[in-house]
C-alpha cells in the first residue's frame, strides 16, 4: 500500500470516529431534552439519516455536522445532502406508515469544540426531485 493511500485510509478512519462521536453526543443531547431515538445511522439504498428521533407527536430527521464553526456546519447540509436526506426520509416512512400520522421535520444537530450541541429545528424542507 503506497503512503497516499495510507494516509487517506487514516483520515477517513478519523472522519468517521468523528462523526460517529459527534452522532453519540447529539443523541444524547436529544435525549436529555425528552427525545426517544428510533434510529440511528438509519441506512437506505438512497442514503443514510444520522438520527431519527420522536417526541410527542413530532418524528425528527436529524443530520447531525461536527465543524468548528456554526457556519461552516450549516454549509456542509448541502442541497444535495438535503436531498438524500428527504429521499431516505420517504423510504423510513414507506416502511413505517404510522409515522405518517406524525408531523416530520428535518433538523440539523451541530456539533462544536467544547460546546454543547445546538439543535436547529425544522432547518430545512427537502427538495422534491
Amino acid at each position: 500500500m503506497q503512503k497516499r493511500d495510507r494516509l487517506q485510509t487514516k483520515r477517513r478512519r478519523n472522519a468517521y470516529r468523528l462523526g460517529l462521536g459527534a452522532e453519540t453526543l447529539a443523541a444524547l443531547a436529544l435525549q436529555i431534552t425528552g427525545w426517544r431515538i428510533l434510529k440511528r445511522r438509519y441506512k437506505t439504498s438512497a442514503g443514510e439519516i444520522d438520527l431519527i428521533a420522536k417526541r410527542g407527536k413530532t418524528v425528527a430527521f436529524v443530520e447531525v455536522k461536527a465543524r468548528k464553526t456554526r457556519d461552516a456546519a450549516l454549509d456542509a447540509v448541502t442541497y444535495r445532502s438535503q436531498q438524500r436526506i428527504g429521499r431516505a426520509a420517504r423510504i423510513f416512512i414507506a416502511e413505517h406508515p404510522k409515522a405518517g400520522f406524525f408531523t416530520l421535520r428535518f433538523d440539523v444537530v451541530i456539533v462544536r469544540p467544547w460546546r454543547w450541541p445546538e439543535r436547529l429545528a425544522d432547518a430545512f424542507q427537502p427538495p422534491f426531485d
